[in-house]
């Protein structure tokens, strides 16, 4: 692992795309506490609630769509509806709303922005692209990121394809995330990538990053 200022210019890019949870904003524990509450309050038990926090942690950064109807298929045994997957999303927005607004956001994004100028920014969420929108409002973040922000249903995959073909995220472009989808999907599209440790939830994340020469930062204000 190596220090990105040794090994990277940001200046080269044209484009920095960032994650939200674990990267802009302390908030990995609180979705996590959320999926655990949401569960429980729908009537789980412990056990089946835990298995839906194991595997949301497991799937870092993949949609919560994609986890209620793994939860409802395997762990619940129901047949997955729109209506049963409703109940969960609604549920799970209710528990989050009020962590969200409150968890730490990270130290220097300012000075990351000053330092970035002319560089177009973007949020690519695994979490629902409206309450993504809501929140950045909320909290006086969302002019930082003039490229948009941008979330679930649609899957990272498929975000940065679109806006890659729409012309609105041109290369040389940089996505700064602290999940092994955030790494896959980065490299699927073509930008470079930076894994940001301090608030991931991956537990091997040192080795993953060292068996695959990925570049390592333990947080925003050390990328300038």
């Amino acid at each position: 692992m190596h220090s990105l200022t040794k090994t990277l210019d940001l200046k080269k890019y044209k484009a920095i795309v960032f994650d939200c949870d674990g990267v802009i904003l302390d908030s990995n524990v609180v979705k996590t506490e959320a999926y655990f509450r949401t569960a429980k309050n729908l009537g789980a038990t412990d056990e089946q609630a835990q298995a839906l926090v194991d595997y949301h942690v497991k799937l870092g950064g993949i949609s919560r769509y994609h986890k209620f109807d793994w939860y409802l298929r395997e762990v619940l045994k129901q047949a997955v509806t729109d209506e049963a997957i409703q109940v969960l999303l609604d549920e799970f927005s209710r528990e989050l709303e009020e962590g969200l607004m409150h968890c730490t956001i990270a130290d220097g994004l300012q000075e990351l922005r000053d330092a970035t100028a002319g560089i177009k920014w973007m949020i690519l969420s695994g979490g629902d692209q409206q309450e993504i929108r809501d929140l950045f409002a909320k909290r006086k973040l969302a002019d930082l990121f003039d490229g948009g922000l941008f979330g679930s249903p649609d899957n990272k995959d498929a975000v940065l394809a679109r806006e890659k073909a729409s012309g609105n995220l041109q290369l040389p472009a940089l996505f700064i995330g602290d999940s092994k989808y955030d790494h896959e999907a980065s490299t699927n599209a073509g930008l470079d990538f930076i894994f940001v440790s301090d608030w991931t939830e991956v537990p091997d994340w040192q080795d993953f990053c060292r068996e695959n020469h990925i570049c390592v930062e333990p947080n925003i204000r050390s990328l300038y």
